[in-house]
């Protein structure tokens, strides 16, 4: 195949699919990952397509820079994140041990949490305040107070988490992509995801619609990983990732 032919259908595939792996235009060109590799560099220097860590988007899909704070984000999609956390708390059995990562839509978790006898690890000391105020036994990992998500994150974080053995995570996240897969902005907070969900039997995303066709800084976890719990999605291409339930 001639390399402007591979280039068409490389970008006849990102911009129908809005999003493509690696290992999918490999087998779809029958070309090496070496090959493909360097046909996405040509044609995202050329500003045709947005090159990332294990594929392309589309250039209508949105490169997320900046990251807002806490109060910024609990203004955001409150019905959305409500029912979102309303479902995931309802998956809560007796005798279990999770972690729940800190964010606006994992704090919402803990009023729809059941009184059953849980044990809960959190890197957000405001989610451990109020878990331990309803009477559930609850750990903070050790680390670096973020203060603008309101996290413990850090090496040392890591390290406390990497103890552990989880039987579920919730997880949030700040971009979703069929190429990109999970992402947030932050290096420090990437690992600690990355660290909970290889530590975690079944792993829970948490993301309202805004955060779909979005890449940020860090990928943590291709959408395989994980299933995605949100209030709807519009690129229904996505139930060939994973496992998406949507409450809405």
């Amino acid at each position: 195949m001639l390399t402007e032919e591979r280039y068409a259908m490389i970008l006849e595939t990102v911009n129908k699919q809005k999003s493509v792996g690696l290992n999918e235009l490999c087998t779809l060109l029958h070309t090496s990952e070496s090959t493909i590799r360097r046909d996405l560099g040509v044609l995202a220097e050329k500003g045709m397509l947005t090159k990332v860590r294990g594929g392309a988007l589309a250039l209508d899909d949105h490169f997320a820079v900046a990251e807002r704070n806490i109060e910024e984000k609990s203004a955001l999609f409150q019905e959305e994140k409500e029912a979102i956390a309303r479902y995931a708390a309802s998956l809560l059995d007796d005798g279990e041990f999770v972690f729940i990562d800190a964010g606006t839509t994992t704090e919402k978790m803990i009023d729809y949490m059941p009184m059953k006898h849980i044990t809960f690890v959190t890197n957000a000391f405001v989610h451990a305040k109020k878990l331990a105020q309803r009477g559930f036994k609850v750990y903070l990992p050790a680390g670096e107070v973020k203060l603008s998500t309101e996290a413990i994150v850090g090496a040392e974080c890591q390290l406390s988490l990497q103890n552990y053995n989880f039987t579920k995570c919730f997880v949030g996240v700040n971009g979703i992509s069929r190429a990109g897969g999970f992402s947030t902005p932050d290096p420090r907070e990437a690992s600690v995801k990355k660290t909970v969900i290889n530590h975690s039997h079944a792993v829970y995303v948490l993301a309202d619609h805004s955060k779909f066709d979005k890449v940020t800084a860090v990928t943590f976890a291709q959408l395989q990983r994980g299933q995605i719990i949100t209030d709807r999605i519009e690129d229904k291409k996505y139930h060939q990732e994973t496992s998406i339930k949507e409450v809405l």
